[in-house]
């Protein structure tokens, strides 16, 4: 038996399976598989472990519903802090959790009950040189406007890792045919060698955006923390948007902050339990 946690950030679910006082599972990405399965699983973007730190308050390892691990994912390092502290596992508001991107810090801010209201995450410095996004689209320097053809698309496109990649394009209308069309097609392309996720971004104002993500690994999702810090750093750097945005993603919306004379990005944004359960392994 393993006990689980439903929980989403904007809309970005995934399944928590906190390891302090259980044993990790095996066959973690068997397990992701299934459980993030949403007709016969529980249900989700993936699965999340909670796990202790030896440099941290905590440590999550993150798993996409096809069960490939990756490095990060900003909506679910906000359910972790909201976990460990609602749980009392931790005491304090600051916390640091370790991920596959490095120790990121968070302050959390709590509702009338005592319990986590909305995070705000240090997303650390945004990767902008190509051979470390990775991508192959060109041989050096930041991906700005980079023209991209593919799937019958005359795209630009601008790259940026937040500890994973991301290709970010900006257009007139995010329809479903370049989502559900385009995304997996730019995910999966050989210039991105580690797989890319795609972020298709609509400028309401230099301030404001809407954006729907193709997440590596997942498909669709409602929301990407490291998607829309993506978006607000690509928006600098294009030109489009100012340093501060207002990010609404299909679950919700994001507040996103590039501090360029730290060259830290900041993201503001809710976390929800869902149901806890025990999945009958």
């Amino acid at each position: 038996m393993i006990r689980f946690t439903k929980m989403h950030g904007a809309g970005n679910d995934y399944v928590y399976i906190a390891c302090f006082d259980q044993p990790v599972p095996g066959d973690l990405a068997e397990l992701a598989r299934r459980i993030a399965h949403r007709r016969f699983g529980v249900g989700g973007d993936g699965l999340i472990l909670i796990l202790p730190s030896e440099i941290a308050d905590a440590r999550m390892r993150m798993f996409n519903a096809d069960g490939s691990e990756s490095e990060m994912c900003g909506n679910g390092i906000r359910c972790v802090a909201k976990y460990v502290y609602d749980h009392r596992l931790v005491s304090d508001t600051t916390l640091r959790i370790e991920t596959g991107a490095g120790v990121l810090s968070l302050e959390l801010s709590l509702d009338e009950a005592g319990l986590v209201a909305d995070v705000t995450v240090d997303m650390g410095a945004p990767i902008i040189e190509a051979p470390r996004i990775p991508t192959t689209l060109i041989p050096a320097g930041p991906v700005v406007d980079e023209p991209l053809s593919i799937g019958g698309y005359d795209l630009s496109v601008t790259c940026v890792s937040m500890g994973n990649p991301h290709c970010v394009v900006f257009v007139e209308q995010a329809t479903d045919a370049l989502v559900t069309g385009v995304g997996p097609l730019i995910e999966r392309d050989p210039r991105f060698p580690q797989r890319t996720n795609v972020e298709f971004v609509e400028v309401i104002s230099r301030g404001e955006v809407r954006q729907r993500t193709w997440e590596r690994g997942s498909g669709e999702t409602w929301a990407c923390g490291t998607g829309a810090s993506a978006v607000c750093v690509a928006g600098v750097l294009s030109g489009r948007t100012d340093a501060e945005i207002l990010n609404h993603l299909v679950g919700g919306d994001l507040r996103l902050r590039w501090d360029r004379s730290r060259d830290r990005v900041w993201m503001t944004g809710g976390a929800i339990e869902v149901f806890s359960g025990v999945w009958p392994e």
